[in-house]
């Protein structure tokens, strides 16, 4: 895979160039990152206005005006959705819901039956798939953050069945390393593979263990659809590696995903201040993080003395400054022709400065390699935790705020 500079500016390239000079730095600690980024906010002080009620016709570089609807407010931080067969759909909130949206209307029950999770921080419930048979068996997994004995906390995968309103049979079928409560980076993402497998990220944020074969942290699993391992996963029956791990050395995987047209692994990953990445996820390979990274710590210094390493897979795209990357989806539909097979990603912030969310559009050839960028929806000051498409070829968002909006964008009448 080779790094993309297609899309960087002069100062960007040379940000990069620079990152192979220096001092290698060890990332910064939880505490040190919360004092340095609550200082940031109060010292740029930027106004984040709230959302308005749309409709909002926007322009764009390829397919030019587009509609964006605001088809639901009311959640709180919505971290994911996903379409059931008859249009609906199921959405998570951080907090510890799963909501129910019918006909573009949000239920003000929430689902029941969803395990308790434990909120500190960017902590709480997550992801949520439904099993490739849904219309079969109903099963819905859930990954989020479960609390445990002595305030401490894991990364779980939970699995139960739909029956109307309510979740039942629900129970773990994989939890992670117990943790501290104050430690951090505990993000999941999952997706249902080709080969029927589900593939479940563990994050690791300013951690040392991305590369420790023993620990979950820092890794994208890969399991059964029961939770239980795999005879072939890369790592199987080797000493000192734990059995689910598929990839390691990520650092908080945001976005996973597979290809529709290749079927490949993707995930995006967040850097500390710049080193986003997508890459291309194989088995049994690594992905450096901390030990090569494009990033740097929030304090300044860079995460490494250079940015690759032998042994290393290099990024397919990567963000300087960081765009606080989440969720992620190829466009396979006929809405947009002038979007067809491009990549989109969720933005959450530009740089360390509030208000600067968005939607970003990757395009690449027919090599895989990135072609150019677009960034969409900065009007908004929104920061958008999550992008899928709609069985009706539309794209949907979700905004990661207290008072957190569906947005489905069409093309403008």
């Amino acid at each position: 895979m080779k790094r993309s500079f297609a899309s960087l500016s002069t100062a960007a390239l040379l940000t990069v160039v620079a990152m192979s000079i220096g001092t290698a730095q060890q990332p910064a600690t939880q505490q040190k990152q919360q004092k340095q980024q609550k200082q940031q906010k109060q010292e740029i002080g930027v106004p984040v206005p709230p959302l308005g009620k749309g409709p909002f016709i926007l322009d764009t570089a390829e397919q030019h005006k587009i509609r964006v609807a605001v088809v639901t407010k009311g959640l709180s931080h919505p971290w994911s959705l996903t379409f059931l067969p008859d249009g609906s759909m199921l959405v998570t909130e951080r907090p510890g819901r799963v909501r129910m949206i019918r006909d573009g209307k949000l239920d003000p029950r929430a689902i029941s039956g969803v395990p308790a999770v434990l909120t500190v921080g960017n902590s709480g419930l997550m992801d949520i798939a439904l099993h490739p048979k849904f219309a079969e068996n109903k099963l819905v997994y859930l990954t989020y953050n479960k609390p445990g004995d002595n305030r401490q906390i894991a990364t779980a995968l939970a699995r139960g069945r739909l029956d109307g309103a309510a979740l039942t049979d629900v129970r773990d079928i994989f939890v992670a390393d117990w943790l501290p409560e104050n430690a951090n980076g505990y993000n999941s993402r999952m997706v249902f593979g080709r080969d029927g497998m589900i593939y479940v990220s563990n994050g690791a944020s300013n951690s040392d263990s991305s590369q420790d074969p023993n620990s979950h942290r820092g890794k994208i699993m890969r399991l059964r659809d029961d939770g239980t391992v795999p005879p072939d996963n890369p790592f199987v029956g080797r000493p000192g590696y734990k059995p689910q791990i598929y990839s390691m050395g990520h650092r908080n995987t945001l976005g996973l995903m597979v290809h529709p047209v290749t079927g490949a692994l993707w995930n995006n990953e967040n850097g500390p201040n710049g080193g986003d990445e997508i890459n291309i996820i194989l088995p049994g390979k690594n992905y450096g993080w901390p030990v090569a990274s494009y990033g740097r710590t929030y304090e300044g210094p860079r995460v490494s003395e250079t940015p690759w390493r032998e042994g290393i897979e290099q990024p397919l795209v990567f963000w300087v400054p960081s765009i606080a990357v989440t969720g992620m989806v190829v466009y396979t539909g006929d809405r947009f022709p002038a979007w067809k097979n491009n990549v989109f990603v969720g933005s959450m912030r530009m740089g360390e400065i509030p208000g600067t969310g968005h939607l970003e559009r990757v395009v690449f050839n027919d090599k895989t390699e990135e072609i150019r960028r677009e960034i969409m929806l900065t009007e908004l000051h929104q920061r958008i935790r999550d992008v899928r498409q709609g069985p009706d070829g539309l794209l949907y968002l979700l905004t990661d705020e207290d008072d957190g909006a569906l947005l489905r964008i069409e093309p403008a009448p």
